[in-house]
Formats: structure tokens, C-alpha cells, sequence
């Protein structure tokens, strides 16, 4: 017990020695950022009037500011010279009379110093804070400002922070105490182990759990605590799912205002361009070369056309007209529509399809459009003679039945840390293209609350792995 008392001490005194310094600094921190701020809106208030040597201006500024944590203001000039301070220390050159801040000076650089000067006849605690003054487009300082804090609301807030720490830690020492006399033996081992739990849990390890040794209250607390971490791995999991959906709406949002931009500022004058180069094509008095020349013009107008459509298509929100559909029926549709590109580059096609799958209710044009994205990427990354992968399954998760979509192919492949990115908007590892594919696919499945990821295959390639929710389950 005496030992345990030694230790509990130790340990209060610690703590509330600890945080006292942490409150301490923060409170100080608070106070340096308040008085750079304030110290930064003067020179920003004033360095027009500094520019032009406005001196009565930024007086006439700087005695408004002036209150009973804003002690004194002082400007210097480029030589680190004073030429405007308040009236308040007209007589105290000991205060303004020298810059901390002479000589070249970076961007961005401040000085700031705690120290305790008689000012209006009393001992006071003053943050002095003096930041450089630079014209916009200039790397020389044209001058510098020097403000004094009064801290003493800070030592006010220091001592009610000490005072309320000691009553803490008193009032922790007791019951620590008493819990110690009548426990120590009993659970000291159990209660060791519950705070390993809470320092692992305080660092993020959410999926750290503690062995259940009994059934008494050390058990129960236990199994508590374990509950608390699941639900806070889930709340991460939780949050970091929406903070990906909040991103992914605010570029969705930004591409939207671009695509109707474009629409406006780029569509009319193109139709104006194209139908001047087919009337001037009418002329019969052309040579080859200026038809020639005129023709490639049109073609470049023919792909600006499809960027700004394909923009058009993909920020547009469109209702899904959904039916019922067997998900091999639309996998078979897509692959006739890449047939004659398949057999060009002699591409060999491998079907897995699983027995028994239920129907899909779902936009069977759209998710036609998926398949198709998914297996031009594969034609694209495979060489001649190639082969692309079809399989179908039924999945059972935590939340739903899924049909699972996977197209794999043995071509390039992707690099890992490009799983995430490929489905975002114009993100492309192709020579061509603009990168809408992919994140149009992802977009047609999230309406259909499904999903689309990149996933781990043996041998070089990559695979698809495309989960749809089965009728109802949507």
C-alpha cells in the first residue's frame, strides 16, 4: 500500500503537471495566434497608407484599436525606424524605439516575446508580436508592425485552469486511494490490461480487443469496453465512407458548373466554326491540299463536339428506367457490341457463369454501358491474342445478396496505387481518352446501389470486380 500510494502520487502530480504545461502553452499559443492575427490586420489596414506615407491616416487608424488587451501599436519603416506609434508610449522609447524585425526579411517571418514591463503604473505581462510589412508582388519589406498583448486575462485563465487541476487531482487522489485499499490485489491485473486497451483505442487501434478473464464487473467492463470499439471501428469506417461520398459529390458538383460552361462558351461559336468550313468545302474552286486542310478541321471540331457530349452525359442526373433482367442477358448484349473488336485483335473470351442466378431489376441500357466501359479498358490494355475473363456468382455479405461481376484481363495492368484513382473524372493512364469511363461506371452502379473496385489477381492483368444488389435487395 505504501508502494501504491507512492505510485498514485506520483502518477496525479504527473498528470497534472503535464497538462497544466499543456494548458499553459495552449493558452499562450491562443493568445501569439490572436495577436498575429490582430497584428496582420493592421499592416493589411494600413499599407496603403504606409505606401504613400499617409502617417496622420494610420495614426487616426491605429488609436482606434487601441483597448485594454491592445496596449500600444507601433509602425517602422523599412529601416527599421519608427514613424507611427500610439500616444500611449509617446513618452516610453524603450518600447518602440528599436525593431526586432532590421535587415532582410522573408515572407511569412514574425518575432514574438513574452516579458514583464510597468505600464500605466503597474506591473504588467505583455506579448510584444512584430510582423513584416510587404507590397503585393514585392519580396522587400517595405516596413514592419509591432503590437503589445496584455496576458493578463492569459495568467487569469492560467490560475483558474491550476486551481481547477489541483481540485482534480485531489479529488482523483482520493478515490484512487480508496480504490487501491480495497482492490489493489484484485484487480490490478485486469485494470492494467483495460488501460493498455484505452491508450491502443486513443491512438486509433479501434480493432484492439480485451480478453474476458471473468464474469464480475472487471468481465462486464470488458465486454464494454469491446462493444465501444466495435462501434467506434464501424463509426470510423462510417465516416470515412461519407467523407469519400462528400468528396466525390463536390467534384461531381464542380464538374456540372464546368460542363454548363462549356456548353455555353464552347458549343455556339463551334457550330458557327463548323458551318463556315462546310459552306467554304461547297467551293468548287479548292485545291486538294485546302480541302484536305479543311477536312482535318472538321474532324477536330467532330472531337471537341464528343468531349463536351460525353462531359454533358456524365454530370447529367438521368431517372433509371429499370425492369426486370437476367444479368447473363446483359453481359451477352455487351459483349456483341465488342464482338467485331474482340475478333480484330483476335482477343479470346472466358465465361464462368454461375447456376441459378436471380433477376435484377435494374436500367438494362446502363449497366449494358458498365460492361461495355469495363471491357473496352480490358481491349485497350491487352496485346494481340489476348484474353479477357467473364464470371458470374452469387454473393451473401453482411447487408445483401449481390450478383458479382468480375472482368479480368492478362494485359498491362494497373499500378496499386491507382486502384482509387481510376474511377475518379478525367483521371486517365492512356495516351487518349478523357478519363469519364471508368467514373461513369462507378456512377450508373452507385444508382444502383451497387459498387465497381479494382481487386488482386494471380499473374500480371487486372480484374473488376462489379457488385449489384439483387431484386428487392435494392
Amino acid at each position: 500500500m505504501i508502494w501504491i500510494t507512492l505510485l498514485l502520487v506520483f502518477l496525479v502530480v504527473s498528470i497534472l503537471f503535464i497538462i497544466e504545461k499543456r494548458e499553459v502553452n495552449t493558452i499562450f499559443e491562443e493568445s501569439k495566434n490572436k495577436g498575429l492575427l490582430i497584428a496582420k490586420n493592421m499592416a493589411d489596414r494600413n499599407l496603403q497608407s504606409l505606401l504613400t506615407w499617409g502617417i496622420e491616416d494610420i495614426q487616426e487608424n491605429i488609436e482606434g484599436q487601441i483597448d485594454d488587451k491592445l496596449l500600444y501599436v507601433v509602425f517602422y519603416d523599412r529601416y527599421a525606424t519608427p514613424v507611427v506609434y500610439t500616444k500611449q508610449i509617446a513618452d516610453r522609447k524603450d518600447i518602440f524605439c528599436c525593431s526586432n524585425l532590421q535587415g532582410n526579411i522573408l515572407k511569412g517571418s514574425s518575432f514574438s516575446q513574452a516579458r514583464d514591463i510597468y505600464f500605466a503604473k503597474k506591473l504588467q505581462r505583455i506579448l510584444d508580436i512584430e510582423i513584416p510589412i510587404f507590397h503585393e508582388g514585392s519580396d522587400v519589406k517595405w516596413g514592419s508592425v509591432k503590437i503589445g498583448l496584455s496576458l493578463e486575462d492569459m495568467r487569469t485563465e492560467i490560475r483558474k485552469t491550476r486551481l481547477i487541476l489541483i481540485l482534480i487531482g485531489l479529488a482523483g487522489f482520493i478515490l484512487g486511494m480508496a480504490g487501491a485499499t480495497l482492490l489493489a490485489r484484485r484487480i490490478s491485473r485486469p485494470i492494467k490490461k483495460l488501460a493498455e486497451g484505452t491508450v491502443r483505442i486513443a491512438k486509433g487501434d479501434f480493432a484492439h480487443k480485451i480478453a474476458i478473464l471473468s464474469q464480475d464487473e472487471i468481465g462486464e467492463l470488458a465486454r464494454s469496453f469491446n462493444a465501444m470499439s466495435d462501434q467506434l471501428q464501424l463509426m470510423r469506417e462510417r465516416m470515412e465512407e461519407a467523407h469519400k461520398k462528400l468528396i466525390h459529390a463536390e467534384k461531381l458538383a464542380s464538374i456540372g458548373r464546368l460542363s454548363a460552361t462549356i456548353a455555353h462558351e464552347i458549343r455556339n461559336p463551334l457550330t458557327s466554326v463548323k458551318l463556315n468550313i462546310q459552306k467554304v468545302l461547297e467551293d468548287k474552286a479548292l485545291d486538294a491540299t485546302e480541302r484536305e486542310h479543311l477536312a482535318l478541321s472538321q474532324e477536330g471540331i467532330v472531337q471537341i463536339e464528343k468531349f463536351v457530349k460525353d462531359l454533358l452525359n456524365f454530370t447529367r442526373v438521368s431517372e433509371l428506367q429499370r425492369a426486370r433482367f437476367a444479368i447473363e442477358q446483359i453481359l451477352d448484349e455487351s459483349l456483341k457490341m465488342m464482338k467485331d473488336a474482340f475478333h480484330e485483335k483476335k482477343i479470346l473470351i472466358e465465361k464462368k457463369l454461375g447456376e441459378g442466378l436471380p433477376e435484377v431489376v435494374v436500367d438494362g441500357d446502363r449497366l449494358r454501358q458498365v460492361f461495355c466501359n469495363v471491357m473496352r479498358n480490358a481491349y485497350e490494355a491487352v496485346g494481340e491474342g489476348g484474353r479477357i475473363s467473364l464470371s458470374l456468382s452469387l454473393v451473401d455479405d453482411d447487408t445483401a445478396k449481390k450478383i458479382r461481376v468480375r472482368i479480368s484481363d492478362n494485359g498491362c495492368g494497373i499500378p496499386e496505387k491507382d486502384w482509387e484513382n481510376i474511377f475518379e473524372p478525367f483521371f486517365t493512364t492512356k495516351p487518349s481518352g478523357i478519363g469519364l469511363g471508368l467514373a461513369n461506371a462507378r456512377k450508373i452502379l452507385e444508382q444502383h446501389r451497387g459498387s465497381i473496385k479494382v481487386v488482386k489477381k494471380r499473374g500480371k492483368g487486372t480484374s473488376f470486380e462489379i457488385l449489384i444488389p439483387c431484386e428487392g435487395e435494392s
